[in-house]
């Protein structure tokens, strides 16, 4: 029986124990040719179909004092950031710019325990940056604070909105003092609608703007009115409580410029923010694009301009190396929750993990 005064992440990392699971094997409902995959990219995969990954901008905070795009546009620090996901495996859409591994082409069911889901991210984050603990060029200080993550990019692979219990996840993440940032492709509103609580950012992926540009580039997989429930997003954005932001992955050649398609769906929304961002060719998407869809910083700012004009906002700053311009009406630093709980003192630190192929 479990003793209910035990904390669910402590019982389920016994019961692996107790069931003899192989150490560094934690029980992944993840298809074993994707985990292998995702884990040999340095995943720390977390409970049945979630993983952790620390960005290359943590990094470079650690070792450099150099923040992402999203340090200057919302002031978060990098360092202290954590990027994840519930359903790592698991997306409604094929998007051809996207430099993620293949997803499963089952929709599979995403419900772990929230507290659970939380606690064993923050292990397999600290897990990841082990190796920055005694990196010459990183303060100690600076590494045991980003053990504890004050920022939480629910971005890091799949649609996150299929996760089932998405609204307690994001409670308990502001229950323990962690700003949350929820990138979703807009295609299930009332999942979004219904979320309570909100994140303290949420982007909407708005990456064509029109029906045939979206079926062509975000591949809708297992429902052909996609574009009709981004829309359906979009159009519930100005009554939610929380920031919001358009995003647009602008690609060369294909979805960049349309400035009055994109003027017309950015209206609707009225966000807080507007994105233009560069497509990069990098990872699979090299399967389904050429260097030449690439844009340019330069045309960045051009649509970005010309975008702005349009929707009665202003370039409000640029990062040229991550090719994306913030439009908006004013810059504001977001707010940390309110810590009402602090993590367990005896979290410690996930297991390595090994993933081999499956052999054919």
């Amino acid at each position: 029986d479990v003793d209910k005064r035990q904390p669910l992440w402590e019982f389920a990392v016994g019961a692996a124990i107790m069931q003899n699971a192989p150490v560094g094997r934690p029980i992944s409902k993840i298809e074993a040719k994707i985990a292998a995959k995702l884990a040999k990219q340095s995943y720390q995969l977390v409970g049945e179909h979630g993983g952790v990954k620390v960005c290359h901008w943590t990094k470079e905070d650690l070792k450099n004092v150099r923040n992402c795009y999203k340090g200057t546009f919302y002031g978060i620090e990098s360092s202290g950031c954590m990027q994840m996901a519930p359903n790592v495996d698991t997306c409604n859409l094929a998007c051809t710019y996207c430099w993620r591994e293949p997803h499963s082409e089952t929709l599979h069911k995403i419900d772990d325990d929230p507290e659970h889901l939380f606690y064993e991210s923050v292990r397999g984050h600290r897990r990841l940056l082990t190796g920055f603990k005694v990196h010459k060029d990183v303060p100690f200080e600076t590494w045991e604070a980003a053990q504890n993550p004050k920022h939480i990019a629910i971005s890091l692979n799949g649609e996150p909105t299929l996760y089932s219990r998405l609204g307690e996840f994001l409670e308990i993440c502001h229950d323990h003092g962690v700003s949350t940032f929820l990138v979703t492709n807009g295609s299930l509103p009332k999942v979004i609608e219904n979320l309570d609580p909100l994140p303290t950012q949420l982007y909407v992926s708005v990456d064509a703007p029109n029906k045939e540009l979206f079926n062509k580039l975000c591949k809708p997989k297992f429902n052909q009115n996609a574009w009709e429930k981004l829309v359906e997003t979009l159009e519930i954005l100005p009554s939610l409580d929380t920031r919001t932001v358009c995003r647009h992955t602008l690609i060369k050649n294909h979805s960049l410029g349309h400035h009055e398609d994109y003027a017309r769906l950015d209206n609707i929304a009225d966000p807080n923010f507007i994105e233009a961002k560069g497509y990069v060719y990098v990872g699979h998407s090299q399967n389904n694009h050429v260097i030449d869809d690439m844009p340019a910083h330069t045309e960045i700012m051009e649509f970005a301009h010309k975008l702005a004009a349009l929707v009665g906002r202003e370039v409000l700053s640029d990062r040229r190396e991550s090719r994306v311009a913030l439009i908006g009406k004013e810059m504001i630093p977001i707010t940390l929750p309110e810590k009402v709980r602090d993590l367990p003192r005896d979290l410690g630190i996930a297991k390595p993990q090994h993933y081999p192929l499956p052999q054919a």
